[in-house]
């Protein structure tokens, strides 16, 4: 790769891919931030990002959009999604998935607040009170006290609440996401009232440095909703255009900058509807990647279906760009949790984290279910019956989804299949990440290895006589040919994986609620007609496009 771009994976831009036999593009600028959730100025005048899916926070200078991871994927917080800061200078964290509440002191040292919050998610101080919200159906809002005592109940029955504030009146004021509502209750407890009723999909509630009231919306236009609580109640829409709005904050100058869970970066938004980039948007993942007929590059992004538009030099991509959206990266649908993908004519088919299959036909921009309850399946692919055979990564089996939605199991015993393709001559290939394996599915449903020793191997394609495999573990790119059994090295110094030196937790359980937790990471891979091949770069949220080098 030519460019110099810095990434999450590589701040100094000058890893590269090494290989002699393909060369490495980007389909479309890195991303620096793993998703962007909650957001506040802290006391030295940075913006301070909470990064669920990637379980760390960064700073970003408002000034020149620097980042700089702050609380790295090693610390005790496990999947931070609101942060906010005391009177003190601390920085409190709601850590959704394993229900915990944490303070960080200035001097940066840990300690537990609370476990006793179901996923806790807006989180606020008023002077040195702290108070968190829950967001689950009947969920609770509750004051917080970090030098000890029980958890004090102020109100029941949040319909999922998120984003936080308090108010000029001195309430706090809440969303309800289930409900489309914003309610608001006094700090010391009392009767909760609605403020404000049908609000589009409201994620974040904030008031701007005069006391005007900001709804954020977590849908696909970027709506927020300006209220006037001190007269009529008029409402002002503005939209953005960001994707999945999460969170936002005000500066002392009264600009205000948020964040989007969808697409990650931080962006300013002006009263008059201009945006800024301050960090640019881009990938989440991406996870799983597949090209269509007409060209067009779809990578499952965990959040939504996205197109990489852009070349690294900033010019139109040729697969099925349209332009894009800054940051490089086009929106084709919010499909929550997707992260196996395969084109399919002119469908797309996804595995979704809530172990369910889905069929998205991009024309009508509809979706049909077509299996629920897998156990976080991935690796998605079309047999050569028409039928959908899924990596069933949690049970440790393969399945195929039959044109009736009918569930059948191809092959089990697998320790966690993550991939699956097959080759010209209907031999299906699986590939096995804790084993280290690739294998392939006989006819009565036994497996042969077909490779083993592997570091981790996820994505899998096949091309010609060759089989392609990602080794996440060692970031590299392995080929073993169909014929002969014998396997090569095609590529090194991949970005997939987490950023060398990170050293992410264990991956959570799901929610209690029926949530999925943490991503999964996956490196995709995917082959185009003219004989490229596609790689999710998950380590640093781009695509890949290998070009096979000419002979010299």
């Amino acid at each position: 790769m030519s460019t110099v771009s810095p990434s999450r994976f590589d701040d100094t831009g000058n890893r590269q891919v090494t290989s002699a036999r393909w060369q490495a593009e980007r389909l479309n600028p890195p991303n620096l931030l793993w998703g962007s959730n909650g957001v506040a100025f802290g006391p030295d005048g940075r913006l301070y990002v909470a990064q669920f899916l990637a379980g760390r926070i960064s700073a970003v200078d408002p000034a020149g959009g620097d980042v700089e991871v702050v609380v790295p994927m090693d610390s005790p917080v496990q999947s931070p999604d609101d942060l906010a800061f005391g009177a003190d200078g601390s920085m409190y964290i709601a850590d959704l998935v394993p229900g915990r509440v944490w303070r960080r002191s200035p001097q940066g040292e840990f300690m537990l607040v609370s476990d006793d919050v179901t996923n806790p998610n807006g989180i606020t101080c008023v002077g040195d009170r702290l108070f968190v919200n829950e967001m689950k159906p009947d969920g609770r809002l509750m004051e917080l006290f970090p030098e000890g005592g029980d958890p004090v109940v102020l109100t029941e029955g949040l319909a999922l609440g998120n984003a936080m504030q308090r108010g000029p009146d001195g309430h706090l004021y809440y969303p309800h996401m289930m409900t489309g509502q914003v309610w608001r209750i006094p700090p010391d407890g009392g009767v909760p009232e609605v403020v404000a009723e049908e609000v589009h999909q409201p994620v974040a509630v904030r008031f701007d440095q005069g006391g005007v009231l900001h709804v954020l919306s977590r849908g696909p236009e970027g709506i927020v909703t300006r209220v006037d609580l001190h007269g009529s109640g008029s409402r002002t829409l503005s939209t953005s255009g960001v994707v999945g709005l999460d969170n936002g904050a005000f500066d002392a100058e009264n600009r205000m900058f948020v964040s989007s869970y969808a697409s990650g970066g931080v962006t300013e938004l002006h009263p008059d509807g201009r945006t800024r980039e301050l960090v640019p948007r881009g990938l989440d993942g991406p996870y799983g990647v597949t090209i269509d007929l007409g060209g067009t590059v779809y990578a499952a992004d965990h959040y939504r279906v996205a197109s990489p538009a852009l070349s690294h030099e900033g010019e139109p991509h040729s697969a099925g760009s349209t332009g894009g959206q800054p940051g490089g990266v086009t929106t084709e649908a919010l499909l929550h949790f997707s992260h196996g993908i395969t084109a399919d004519g002119e469908l797309l088919h996804l595995t979704s984290q809530f172990g369910q299959v889905q069929t998205y036909d991009p024309a009508q921009k509809t979706a049909r279910t077509r299996a629920t309850g897998l156990n976080r399946p991935l690796g998605i692919t079309v047999g050569p019956d028409g039928s959908l055979v899924v990596a069933e990564a949690g049970a440790g089996r393969v399945v195929a989804v039959d044109a009736s939605d009918a569930v059948t199991v191809l092959a089990e015993g697998f320790d966690q299949p993550v991939d699956v393709a097959f080759d010209a001559e209907g031999r299906c290939y699986v590939s096995d990440e804790r084993r280290g394996a690739v294998l392939r599915i006989e006819e009565d449903g036994e497996t042969t290895v077909v490779a083993e020793g592997l570091g981790a191997p996820q994505g899998l394609v096949v091309l010609g006589d060759e089989l392609f495999t990602v080794e996440s573990g060692p970031r590299r790119l392995r080929v073993i040919s169909l014929t002969t059994g014998e396997s090569r090295i095609d590529a090194e110094e991949l970005p997939v994986g987490p950023p060398p030196g990170d050293v992410p937790r264990a991956e959570p359980a799901l929610f209690a609620a029926g949530l999925p937790g943490l991503a999964r990471r996956f490196s995709g891979l995917a082959a185009a007609p003219d004989g490229t091949l596609l790689l999710s770069a998950d380590g640093e949220g781009t695509v890949l496009r290998l070009t096979p080098r000419r002979p010299r």
